[in-house]
């Protein structure tokens, strides 16, 4: 349960107004003490987040928010911080207090929750603090459209049927297609390059490379790992070819030259960029790069935090490969973590990471942000193909991908 990576979670977000019993329902539902309980409005300040695991789902990321109520300068910020989470948020939850009931602040809610098409479960808290039979929860279902079950944070009371309401609402695609198990066969093998290089994490692997690796396991493949400077001994090796060849995009070069014509070839990133996002769109992207001239505003977004190397692929390598390309120095800018700026409409393109570290839903919202403001979005693997002349190559799997490639 631990070891599931947080973008690997469904994401169930609990909303409500403050002293809602927002906190108190989260320590119910994991049977711990996690989020702090105050009788005193506007205790929790930032969104906390707490994994879990609700069956037959799986590993789930439970997130607790401040008051969608909350006053002041401060609590604007909290409120703002609240609505952000919105974006990654596969469940919505909306707890109200049985004794204050639905508010203009819950209709306002319900309103922006519905227009993102984001499955809701309401939840009357505090069924404890009235008689059996005076709580009426068609009457907010009528209001809101929304179904409502009583649930006592306090008691326990209700909260085997909150969970049964959020099993029934988890959307089937929420993890989004294969990232590689609907390419192959059971007993087909798959060839991994992975470099291993000082950007690679000591005594591991990527995240990308062992999701990728667990796909195939759990299609029945046979996933053969190996280094760039061993593809060729490898390939001679096998009775009979890969059915597919999937490299480390640093490599694309060097891997495309060695893969016979005969055998597919892809990438990690691009595998990814269908499984996180969207592959057709960020194939658009890339070929928006021909348009960039000396001078042009590049924002590279990373979906994570870490510490980076002196050859880092976002903040040098890929800055010097594009740089090359163009014939001048373009002007680059770098968000990171869960920061995605509001001035998308400031660049000529955005480079986006692989998506590894946050949902699918997060890395959808940030597409559709940017296709609202007309600017093209690639991501890491498919620039890096695409600079090497490999792309059209490494869509070969992916034929509605191709063919947005060979489109004027």
């Amino acid at each position: 349960m631990q070891g599931t990576p947080k973008g690997s979670r469904l994401h169930i977000a609990i909303f409500g107004r403050r002293n809602a019993g927002k906190s108190s329902l989260i320590n119910t539902l994991t049977n711990q003490d996690v989020a702090l309980v105050s009788p005193v409005p506007g205790t929790t300040t930032d969104p906390v987040t707490k994994a879990m695991e609700i069956l037959p789902i799986g590993p789930v990321m439970i997130i607790d928010t401040a008051g969608i109520d909350d006053v002041g300068e401060l609590g604007l910020l909290r409120v703002e911080k609240t609505c952000q989470v919105l974006n990654k948020a596969d469940i919505a939850v909306l707890v109200i207090d049985v004794e204050s009931g639905l508010t203009e602040f819950d209709y306002k809610l319900i309103a922006d929750i519905t227009k993102r098409e984001i499955p809701i479960v309401g939840v009357i808290n505090k069924a404890d603090l009235v008689s059996n039979g005076t709580i009426h929860p068609s009457k907010y279902e009528q209001a809101t459209g929304v179904r409502f079950l009583p649930v006592s944070a306090k008691t326990g009371e209700g909260i085997e049927e909150l969970k049964s309401s959020i099993i029934e609402k988890t959307p089937l695609e929420w993890e989004g297609p294969p990232i590689i198990g609907d390419l192959i066969v059971p007993g087909d093998t798959v060839v991994l390059v992975v470099p291993i290089d000082s950007a690679a994490p000591k005594g591991r692997l990527i995240l990308p490379q062992v999701q990728t690796l667990r796909d195939i396991l759990d299609h029945d493949g046979c996933g053969l790992t190996i280094k760039e400077n061993q593809l060729t001994e490898c390939l001679t090796m096998l009775r009979k070819p890969p059915k597919l060849v999937v490299t480390d995009s640093q490599v694309f070069d060097k891997v495309d030259k060695t893969t016979p014509v005969g055998i597919a070839m892809t990438s990690f990133s691009v595998l990814f960029a269908r499984h996180k996002g969207n592959l057709e769109t960020f194939v658009s992207g890339a070929k928006a790069i021909e348009k960039l001239k000396p001078g042009d505003k590049v924002l590279i977004a990373e979906a994570c935090t870490h510490h980076r190397q002196e050859d880092d692929i976002g903040s040098v390598k890929i800055p010097r490969w594009l740089n090359k390309a163009v014939g001048g120095e373009l002007a680059y800018s770098w968000v990171a973590g869960g920061q995605f700026p509001d001035n998308i409409c400031d660049y000529k393109l955005v480079i986006h990471c692989g998506a590894c570290m946050i949902t699918r839903r997060e890395m959808l919202y940030r597409l559709s942000v940017v296709r609202q403001k007309g600017v093209p979005i690639v991501n890491y693997g498919i620039l890096i193909a695409y600079l090497n002349d490999v792309l059209d190559r490494a869509l070969a799997p992916f034929p509605s991908a191709k063919k947005i490639m060979h489109q004027s």
